[in-house]
Order: structure tokens, then sequence, then C-alpha cells
């Protein structure tokens, strides 16, 4: 094989009649008889058009030129000239190389699907069963660049920052809390089990008390849990820690980092993040990652609905927490119809709500849906609302926790099915203040918001220490010292400052009903280590796969993993998961209980 000298994206002018070699796939062919063919070449950087002429390419050359297919892979030699009409789409449109010598270095079967042809790629299975052909796409290209420059940009700016790079096992022990563990049987001890980590959260901790100071990783981390959209079971964090810091010192350095990563792959210079407390956020937009690109806010009328006869109304403030709350909708009331707004009250049925009462604003008054109702405290809803014509009004009622949550989502499908989001807009918030632990009515304990491991903020220690596992109330009120970034409405990265003293550890432990005996079967050697002179630390974990997901503009999470799983959880190429054979299981003492 000749050795190329250039890739296909790097002729120019400046190489006109200049010898080159390029190596690399058929993107597209072009026969125009007479002895005249056009193929563009493709590799990872480019297309270049090579020409195979009668007269100029010897005659052997052309007719091989003329067999060629998509996909075929060769190597050609060539002169490089000026196009008598150039392509403005792409960077060495001006040029094209004329071919003396081909090499079909390998000619491909038939194929599935043709990678060029954007307009006509097969569904998502058939793309992920021939991964390799999906790769070869111009997009799916640049999306690795993208992801290898992100990975890049971190590494330099937390190596200027003082952060060593350390390793931590994928073999651990099983601490399950969360996501259902990945179990790997050990060969070598009978009948016990790894786990693969959900993340390097113990470890991290353990090197900031082994006095590590600053950590970073890129590291794999593994979670049983159904995919979906931006979540795969197999994906990529960014994993930091810090010793000896407060909030304050960890939110600077990581907003930096963001801030420097926006600027130096995407150009894009940011704003100061703004911040808001976790109540905030349930308040104003129903969730704890809102998305402020777009208003659309909640407002609680709880005061003003209670001076209603409207059944719906009253009955939700009657009820132990239960408020109502309402969302304007400007220019929803050519939007919104009858019909629409059923659909609303089917999508937030599966959050708990029973409906969405709406009406619509016309010559200064309501009209339509609950109209009537809303009658007698209109001017104060105009007040509140800052209401206009031709705007729509959507309501909740029903316990805070419902009604929030159900008008939080509601608010985004909204906001996506009425254009609301702007386009090529970035907007970065911090939502700090989460409660330590909410409560499950079902199993009737406590549960970590965050993880077990966050420290309360500093003014809650002493009424942390001092809380009841009994009064729910009391514990659930209880501010954690955790924080979470947000970007365009997606956690991209969530983290706290850690327990690092025993006696906190062992309180939250108990709270979560964790018995000391449980405990240290659990988590023997974090405890331990905690009473070693452990360091006051914190730290944050971002999600790189959905960073690059942000950046490359979409929202499958598939895209911009080289090899993920489908929807099902399963390596469509690799044909993984599948069997092993008995003797496999043998050797590792187990027993399929399939048949």
């Amino acid at each position: 094989m000749p050795k190329r000298t250039q890739t296909c994206g790097q002729l120019t002018a400046e190489h006109t009649e200049q010898t080159v070699t390029l190596n690399g796939w058929v993107n597209a062919y072009r026969g125009h008889g007479q002895g005249l063919v056009f193929v563009d070449l493709r590799d990872r950087d480019g297309i270049t058009q090579v020409v195979f002429e009668q007269g100029s390419t010897p005659d052997g050359v052309v007719e091989a030129g003329g067999r060629l297919r998509n996909e075929d892979c060769i190597s050609v030699t060539g002169s490089v000239r000026m196009r008598e009409k150039s392509n403005p789409k792409i960077p060495t449109g001006a040029i094209e190389v004329v071919v003396d010598s081909l090499e079909v270095l390998s000619k491909t079967a038939r194929l599935p699907f043709v990678p060029s042809d954007e307009k006509n790629l097969p569904d998502e299975e058939t793309r992920l069963q021939h991964r390799y052909l999906d790769l070869r796409r111009p997009q799916m290209q640049e999306i690795l660049r993208l992801r290898h420059r992100v990975a890049k940009a971190t590494r330099d700016y937390f190596d200027a920052n003082g952060f060593l790079e350390v390793e931590t096992p994928m073999l651990c022990r099983s601490t399950p809390e969360g996501a259902r563990d990945f179990l790997v049987p050990s060969r070598l001890q009978a009948g016990m089990w790894y786990a693969l980590p959900q993340s390097p959260q113990l470890f991290k901790q353990i090197l900031m008390i082994a006095g590590c100071d600053r950590y970073l990783q890129i590291v794999k981390c593994f979670r049983d849990e159904d995919p979906r959209a931006d979540r795969q079971a197999e994906f990529t964090q960014i994993d930091l820690e810090m010793a000896f810091v407060d909030r304050e010192e960890v939110l600077d350095v990581m907003e930096g980092f963001a801030r420097t990563l926006w600027k130096d792959v995407l150009g894009v210079e940011l704003p100061e993040f703004p911040r808001m407390t976790y109540r905030e956020a349930m308040d104003t937009y129903g969730i704890d990652r809102p998305d402020t690109r777009y208003d659309l806010r909640l407002h609680d009328i709880s005061d003003l609905a209670g001076q209603t006869e409207f059944g719906v109304f009253t009955g939700a403030l009657e009820q132990p927490k239960g408020v109502v709350k309402a969302i304007r909708v400007p220019g929803g009331a050519d939007r919104i119809s009858r019909k629409v707004a059923d659909g609303y009250a089917k999508f937030v049925q599966q959050f708990g709500a029973g409906g969405v009462p709406f009406t619509k604003v016309s010559g200064g008054s309501f009209e339509g849906g609950v109209a009537k109702f809303v009658e007698p405290i209109k001017d104060a809803l105009f007040q509140r609302l800052q209401l206009s014509d031709g705007d729509a009004v959507l309501f909740g009622a029903d316990t805070y926790n419902t009604c929030t949550k159900a008008l939080g989502e509601l608010r985004q499908k909204v906001a996506r099915e009425m254009d609301l989001i702007p386009e090529g807009e970035w907007n970065f918030l911090w939502v700090y203040d989460f409660p330590m632990f909410e409560w499950d009515e079902e199993t009737e304990r406590f549960y970590a918001l965050h993880h077990p491991f966050t420290a309360p903020t500093p003014e809650e220690s002493e009424r942390f220490l001092a809380a009841d596992a009994t009064d729910v109330e009391t514990v659930e009120s209880i501010v954690s010292d955790g924080y979470d970034m947000i970007c365009n409405g997606s956690e991209i990265g969530g983290g706290s400052i850690r327990i690092h003293r025993q006696d906190v550890q062992s309180k939250v432990f108990s709270l979560l009903g964790l018995s000391e005996d449980e405990a240290k079967l659990k988590f023997s050697f974090l405890l331990d280590a905690l009473s070693y002179g452990a360091p006051p630390h914190g730290g944050v974990a971002f999600g790189l796969d959905r960073i690059v997901m942000h950046m490359a503009g979409t929202e499958n999470i598939r895209e911009v993993i080289a090899f993920p799983k489908s929807m099902t959880g399963v390596d469509l190429m690799c044909e993984a998961p599948n069997v092993v054979d008995q003797q496999q299981l043998g050797e590792l003492h187990v027993k399929s209980t399939v048949t």
C-alpha cells in the first residue's frame, strides 16, 4: 500500500501540481461515460474529489475506477489541480486529484445501509448492529472528535489546578444503595461476588483521607437500570474530589471548569452561573433541574383559589399540604384547544395528578374551561400572573409534591410543543440546599436524596445530630451541603461536601435504618478510615456523556458513545449479553436457573 501524504481534508490550492497519495473510502462515485469517473474519497478528516479520466489516467486504472462502489477502501496517487467549478460546501472544494494509480485495499460486501446517505438511514437497531459502518458517517466522526476534545480539555484544566489523575478499582464490593449493582462472580473465592462500581464515591473519599488532596478520574461507571434517551447502564463520569475545602471553593473550581470547557471546545463565553435553592426550584419550576431558557413559571395561587367555589381547588386545599398552582402560557389561547387540554390532563395522570383545569384570556376576561369558577378572582389572577389577551392558564391542584411534580413535567411538554425553547442558547445554574433525606410512605423509611455520604450544611449540623428518626417532618427539613450543576434543564454534574466525621456518618446510617452491624458490614473500611484524621472534603461528578450530548446537539446518549447498548441493554454488534457454557459457570461456582 502506498503511504499516504495527506488526509482527505487537507488539500488546498497550495498543493496544485503536487503528486499526492490519499487513502480512504468511496463516499460517492459518478460515471460520466467516455472514460470519465468522479469519486468522492472520504476519511476521518474530510472528502476529496478524485478523477479518473482518459488521457490523464492510464486506461486500466480508468476501467478499475469505473468498477468502484460505495465504501470500497482504496488508495490513489495522482496530481492536484484546480477544479473548473469550485464546491464551497467542502474545505477541499477548490481542488481535485487526477488519479495516476489505484490500489483497491478492500472491496466492500453488499451494504446494509450507505453511511453517506444521511436521508435514508435505517432504524437504530440496524445501525447499532453494524456500528462500524455507522461510525464512518462524518456526523459520528465529528462527535468522536468532540468527545476527545472534551476529555483533553478536562485533563488540561484540572492538571493546571493541581489535580492528580488516580485510577480506582473496577472490581469492588457490592453496596446496594440506589440502582442495582452489576455482579461478577469470583473464581478463586467460591460463593463470593465482586460488583462493578456505580461510581468511585468511596474510593475518592478514601483518597482524600489518604492525603491525595485533589483527585481526578475520567472513569467508567455501571448501574443496572433501564436505559432511556439520556441514560446508559454503562456510562462515563468525570469524577473529582478536593480536600480542605468548603462548598464555595468547590463551586468556584467546577464552574471555572465548565466555563473553560465551553470556551475551549465551542468558543462560547458563559456568564457567571446564577444560584437557586432546591426549594425555589421546586416552588417555581416544579423540578430540581429547571430549564430557565423559557419562563412558564409555577405560581402558587392557593390563597386565591380558596376564595372560589370550585370543588377541585377547595378539595385540594383541604388535604394536608394541599396547594393550587397556575402556569401562564403566553399566546396559548390559540394553541391550547379542548382536545389539547384533555391530552395534558392525561399526561399529568402518570405523575399522580387528577387533571389540568384550564382557561383562556380574551377581551380582558376569562373564557372557556373553568372560566366561570375563576371569575371571582379574576383581577387578582390577572395581577399575579401578569395576564394578557391571548394567554392561556393551566392549573394544578393537589398535594404540594404531586402538584409541583405534575406541573413541572407539563411545563416542559408545553415548551417543547409550542416551540418556546430558544435554539443555540446556554443557560447554566447551580441548585443547592437540597434536603438530606426524603421519606418513602410505601417502605416507611428514609432515603438519602443525594447519597448517604453527603454532609449537612454547617448551619444544620447540631439540628441533624439531635434529630429523631420518628420525627419525619424535622428529618425531611434538614438541609444538606449538596449541589447540582444544571445546563438547559439537564443535570450535568452533581456533588456535595462529604461527611468527614465518624459520628455524623453513623448518624446518617442510623436515620437510613441501618443498624451498627449492617453499617459495618457494608462500609467498614470507610468508617475505619474516618477514624484516622479525615480532612473536610467535597467534590463533583460530571456526566461526560451528557456534556457531549449537549455540545453535539443531540438528545440521544447512544449517539455520543462509540459502542452503546440498545434500549433493551444489548450490544447488538457483539451480541452481548450471551450464554456461556456450563464449564465456565462451574469454574465460577455458579449455576444458571434459566432452562
